[in-house]
C-alpha cells in the first residue's frame, strides 16, 4: 500500500494548522486590545519561521502505532492536537533564549532581542533590555496557554482527551522541571555527567520524543504494553537527540544551525560533552565556559581539546548505544501498523545523525 499523503507531508499540514490557529487568535485578540496584534505576529513569526516539527511527528506516529487511520474522520482532530506541541516548543525556546541571553535563533534575532530593538527604535521610556525581557516572558506564556487551548479545542473525543491528559500534564511539568534544573546546574557549576544526563532526560527527551509518542498512543487507545514500549524507545532517542544537539552546539556550522559557533560554551552549558571533557582533562574548558565574549580562536582550541581527550568520541558512542537500545525497544513494542514501526525507525536515525 502506498504511503498516505498525511504521512508523507505531515510537517506541511502541521504548519497549516498552526498558521490557521494563530491567525484566528490574532483576530480574537485584536478585539480585546489592538496592540496585542504585534505580540501574536512575533509568536507566529517564531513558530512558523523554522523548525522540523519533530514533536508533532512523533505524536502522529504514536497514534499511527496504536492503529490510528489517516483516512478516518478523526484524523483532522488528531493533526490539530499534535500540532499544539509546537506551541509548547515555542514557549520552551523563547524562555530558553532569554535565560541563556542568546542573540540569535535560526539565524534571526531572538524574541527578547527583537523587542528590545523595537523599544530602542521607538525611543520609549525605560531600559530596552527590560522591555525585551518582559515581552519574551509574556509571549512564551501565551504560547504555553494557547497550546492548551489548541489541544482541547481540536475536536478529539472525550475519552481520548481523558487518556492524553496524563502525558500532557506530565510532559509540561517535566519540561519546566528540566528548564529549572538546567539553570540550577549552571549556577552551582555542577559539571557531573549524571547531572547533564538528568537535564537531557527531563528538558529534552520527555517533551521531544517520549511524551509525544505517549500522547499519540493515548489518543489512539493503545495498550499499556504499546505505551511502555514507545516510551522506552522515546526516552533513549530523546536523550540521543539532545546529545547530538550538544555536539552541534560546539562543532556545528552556524550557517546550518542558525546559532554562532560555540554558543553553548559562551552560555556555560553543563552538557555531557563538557562534563566528559572536564573529566578527561580538557582544562581549557574551565577558562572558556560561561564567557559571553569567547572568541572564535578560543572556541577552536576548545574544540580541538575535546577531540584530543576523547570526549567527542565518548558522546558519539553514547548516541550510538542509545539509538541501538531504542531500536531494540521498538522491535519489541506491539505496534499494529507496520508503516509506523518503519517510520519510527527512520525517525530515530534522522534525529540522532542530523547536522542542524
Amino acid at each position: 500500500m502506498p504511503p498516505h499523503p498525511l504521512d508523507l507531508e505531515l510537517p506541511k499540514h502541521v504548519d497549516a494548522a498552526l498558521a490557521g490557529y494563530l491567525a484566528d487568535r490574532k483576530t480574537q485578540g485584536a478585539r480585546t486590545e489592538e496592540n496585542f496584534g504585534g505580540v501574536v505576529d512575533a509568536l507566529a513569526d517564531f513558530v512558523l519561521g523554522g523548525g522540523k516539527r519533530v514533536r508533532p511527528t512523533f505524536a502522529w506516529w504514536g497514534w499511527r502505532a496504536a492503529g490510528g487511520d489517516p483516512d478516518s474522520p478523526a484524523a483532522g482532530a488528531v493533526l490539530t492536537a499534535v500540532s499544539s506541541l509546537e506551541l509548547i516548543q515555542a514557549c520552551a525556546l523563547i524562555h530558553d533564549d532569554l535565560m541563556d541571553a542568546s542573540e540569535t535563533r535560526r539565524g534571526m534575532p531572538t524574541v527578547h532581542v527583537r523587542f528590545a530593538r523595537w523599544h530602542r527604535e521607538q525611543g520609549w521610556l525605560g531600559a530596552p533590555e527590560r522591555f525585551g525581557l518582559a515581552a519574551s516572558v509574556l509571549i512564551g506564556d501565551i504560547a504555553l496557554a494557547w497550546a492548551d487551548d489548541m489541544l482541547f479545542a481540536a475536536g478529539l473525543p472525550t475519552d481520548a482527551l481523558q487518556r492524553l491528559s496524563i502525558p500532557w500534564r506530565d510532559m509540561r511539568t517535566e519540561m519546566l522541571a528540566g528548564q529549572y534544573l538546567d539553570v540550577l546546574t549552571q549556577a552551582r557549576g555542577d559539571a557531573s555527567p549524571d547531572a547533564a544526563l538528568r537535564i537531557d532526560r527531563l528538558k529534552t527527551a520527555a517533551y521531544t520524543v517520549e511524551r509525544p509518542l505517549h500522547m499519540g498512543a493515548a489518543i489512539g487507545g493503545g495498550s499499556p504494553e504499546l505505551v511502555d514500549g514507545l516510551r522506552r524507545f522515546g526516552t533513549d532517542i530523546g536523550v540521543a537527540f539532545q546529545l547530538r544537539d550538544d555536539l552541534l552546539g560546539v562543532f556545528g556550522d552556524p550557517a546550518v544551525t542558525g546559532k554562532p559557533a560555540g554558543d553553548d560554551l559562551r552560555e556555560g552549558k553543563r552538557t555531557l560533552l563538557v562534563a566528559l571533557g572536564m573529566e578527561f582533562g580538557a582544562d581549557v574548558l574551565h577558562d572558556a565556559l560561561g564567557k559571553p565574549d569567547l572568541d572564535v580562536a578560543t572556541v577552536d582550541v576548545v574544540r580541538a581539546k575535546l577531540v584530543e581527550v576523547g570526549a567527542v568520541d565518548a558522546v558519539e558512542e553514547r548516541i550510538a548505544e542509545l539509538t541501538g537500545s531504542a531500536l531494540a525497544a521498538l522491535d519489541r513494542a506491539p505496534i499494529e501498523e507496520p508503516a509506523a514501526r518503519e517510520r519510527l525507525a527512520q525517525l530515530a536515525v534522522s534525529a540522532t545523525k542530523r547536522t542542524s
